[in-house]
This record gives C-alpha cells, structure tokens and sequence, in this order.
C-alpha cells in the first residue's frame, strides 16, 4: 500500500514568513524614502507667513494666497453698541505701500477708530482680478466684525483700484478718496502696460475701454451717489490732473451731481512726496466720516445731498 508523504507545513510557513518579512523591510524603506527630502511624496515644508513692513501698528495675513494688511484701530465709545466697525479700503497694496509718507494720515484715522486695509494683487491695474481678491479680502473683513461698506483711499495708481471696486459695488462704498490718483490707464500706466493686467492685447484693451476703464465708467459711482474727495496737483506730468480727477468732476457735474465732489487742487505740485499730499486733513476727516458712514448704516447719496 502506498503512503502519501506528510504534508510539508514547515517549508510553507517558513516561506510565509520570509515573504512577510521582505514586505515588512519593503515598507520600512520606502517610508524613510517618503521622508527624505526632495524625493515623491515629502513633506512639504509650512509656508512661511506673509510679511510686510507696516508703517503704523497692525497685521500681517493671508487672503486667497495674497498678502494682506490690517492697521488695527483704536476703540471708539462713539458708535453704536454692536455696530460694525469703520474701515477703509487702501489701494495699491503692493510692497512699498502704504509707506512712511503716509504715517500721519493712518495714525489719524487709527486714533478715530477706523482700520485700514488693503490686499496685494500686484500691478493689476483695477482689473477684474484684482477686484475678486478685493471681494475675499472685503469678506474677511465682514467676518473680523468690519463693516460692509468701507470708504476708499486711492494713492496714484491705488486710484484705479479704488475706482474699480466703487463702480463694480457702489452699494458697498462709503465714498472714494485720491491722492493724484488716476482713473484713466490710458495715461498711467499706458495702454501697453494695463492690457497684461487685464489679460488681453493693447488693442482689444482700447477695445473694451467704455467697458474696463474706470473713468469712463465712473457714472455708476455717480448715479449711486458715492461722495468724492481728491487732492491733486495742477502740474502733475505722471498722472496729469485733467483726464484723471478733473474728468471724473465733470462727469458727476454731467449727471447733476458736481456737489458730491470736492477737489483740492494742488497749485505748483507734481507727483511728488510734498507733505501736504498726506497731511491734508480735508481728505483725513472726508474719509473718517464717510467710513463711519458706512459702519452706522447712514445711506451716502443722503450724506451728500
């Protein structure tokens, strides 16, 4: 009679276990290679936090991969108890601005309670772009308790940033302050220089221009009644007084609305860092009142009426 031979379940076990060794090793260093650096699948080091030079205490932070900056405000008894606090929204935020020229006025406006705040979309010129990451940085500023509807500083080329944001929400604009700012980019910074910004080739920019550029849009800040307050100077070569701040006056005048505009003509000044560009206290209280305006609810084509 035959014999079938013993089963062989210690040869088998062995190679189980050689296999669940092997696998083991395999795991082991393909984790020590995940870790390393510069290989598939490290770790990423953490971002570094945004950084800016602040003329005037505040924050430092982050919107939708921009850098952002809030100059924080004193307390202010005067308003109302749970009322949403006053801010103003500050354009161009880029990496020299706001800088030491204007630390007098932010300190002004810090003392009477109102914040000011401004988000870096880089040279973009009140375009669309930069008007969305306006619209993220208006809404964290909505959840931090601030009001819906700040008053606008526009410096230079700020003005088309501020200019942009008026006319794309007048419902959420106080009023619009400038320093020289401009409101044409035909003249700063140039046609050839705006189109990248704005995603599109010089001529089909010139194309759009009833469409794009601020002051030929500037109506629908008028007819919402959005106050204006603007110091420029009259010889101004950088960004000329005339198709600038002097054509947005003439087209609220067009509409019947002239007196919601107060322009401080500068005489004898250029683009330049003449300090009363920055101690005007003029535009000071205009945008003090007009961005508490906008906190207490008070409607702004009233104000100005």
């Amino acid at each position: 009679m035959t014999t079938n031979p013993p089963p062989r379940i210690a040869p088998l076990l062995f190679l189980a276990q050689s296999a669940a060794a092997v696998i083991a090793a395999a795991a082991t260093i393909v984790a020590g290679v995940a870790l390393m650096p510069g290989r598939a699948g490290a770790q990423e080091p953490t971002a570094a936090p945004p950084t800016k030079n602040l003329v005037v205490p505040g924050e430092v932070f982050s919107v939708d991969g921009h850098t952002a900056f809030l100059f924080t405000p004193a307390e202010v008894n005067a308003l109302p108890p749970g009322a949403p606090r006053p801010w103003i929204l500050y354009g161009p935020t880029l990496a020299p601005y706001p800088d030491e020229a204007e630390k007098w006025m932010h300190e002004r406006f810090t003392e009477a309670g109102v914040a000011v705040a401004g988000i870096d979309t880089g040279e973009s010129y009140g375009s669309p772009i930069a008007v969305a990451a306006t619209e993220k940085l208006h809404a964290e500023m909505v959840k931090r308790g601030y009001a819906a509807k700040p008053a606008l500083l526009g410096r230079s080329r700020g003005g088309l940033w501020a200019s942009a944001w008026a006319i794309a929400h007048p419902d959420l604009t106080a009023g619009l302050g400038g320093i020289y700012p401009v409101y044409d980019w035909r003249t700063y910074p140039g046609v050839d220089s705006a189109a990248g910004a704005y995603g599109l080739t010089p001529a089909d920019l010139l194309a759009k221009v009833d469409e794009l550029c601020p002051v030929e849009r500037i109506d629908v800040a008028a007819q919402a009644g959005i106050p204006v307050c603007i110091i420029h100077g009259d010889i101004d070569v950088v960004v000329p007084i005339e198709p600038n701040s002097a054509r947005l006056k003439a087209r609220y005048e067009a509409l019947g609305k002239g007196h919601l505009v107060e322009l401080i003509v500068a005489e004898g000044q250029g683009h330049n860092f003449w300090e009363g560009f920055f101690h005007c206290q003029k535009l000071v209280d205009f945008l003090i009142q007009r961005a508490r305006a906008g906190a207490t609810g008070e409607d702004a084509a009233a104000a100005g009426d």
